[in-house]
């Protein structure tokens, strides 16, 4: 058994899914802890600051929506993944769920074996990126891989994972447009499926958090950074 220094947080109001993936998590070498409902999930991710976080959507006292979006609030767990395992296939679930800023969206029956081999990809491509991490610097923007930290005229601004990482990738392409889909294969991956929908939320957030001077929208094409 390889052992990963990754901690996962599983929170799901079905026992037998939440002993299903935490034997097959363990098994592959991975820290875990459970909760039963949103409530006691997020008292859990306080402490036990996870790396990822598979989370139900319909739970009692609180759904996963609700979840994710206090945890998104905790500034410990802004770099931690989040991904939603739920039975709703709804387009309007799934929009909820990303525009709280999951980073994944399964609907069930889960395939334990499918989704270990997701999350060590993720993890994977995390470790990739953080070796390939430095800073860029525009204006009063400052934009830092490293410490995945932004500042706005010295003034720390904090953004969500997925939020960063799409600023972070047009800011390393300046003045080059990017389509919704280009945007979508390079910040959330291809083998994750997220509407287009998304990244307009995205890009508005950001927007919202360092002003309008630094992402522009080329209509009917796509969004591009601006260093002017």
């Amino acid at each position: 058994m390889a052992k990963h220094n990754q901690k996962i947080l599983v929170v799901d109001d079905e026992a037998d899914i939440l002993e299903l993936l935490k034997y097959n998590l363990a098994k592959e070498g991975y820290e875990v802890k459970t909760a039963a409902d949103g409530v006691k999930g997020v008292e859990i991710a306080k402490t036990f600051t996870p790396d990822l976080i598979l989370l139900d959507i319909m739970m009692p006292k609180q759904d996963g929506v609700e979840t994710c979006r206090q945890i998104r609030e905790i500034p410990e767990l802004a770099n931690t993944f989040v991904i939603f395992l739920t039975a709703r296939s709804e387009e309007y679930s799934e929009v909820a769920a990303f525009d709280m800023g999951a980073d994944d969206y399964i609907t069930k029956p889960i395939k334990p074996r499918a989704l270990v081999s997701r999350i060590n990809a993720l993890f994977r491509r995390e470790s990739k990126k953080k070796k390939e991490s430095n800073k860029i610097s525009v204006g009063e923007l400052v934009v830092d891989r490293t410490s995945y930290t932004v500042f706005v005229d010295e003034q720390k601004i904090s953004l969500p994972k997925k939020e960063f990482e799409l600023l972070y990738f047009l800011a390393q392409n300046p003045g080059k447009v990017f389509s919704r889909d280009e945007l979508l294969q390079n910040i959330w991956g291809t083998d994750v499926y997220v509407l287009a929908r998304t990244v307009d939320v995205h890009i508005r957030k950001v927007r919202e958090k360092i002003g309008d001077g630094y992402i522009s929208t080329v209509k009917g094409v796509g969004y591009k950074f601006d260093t002017n």
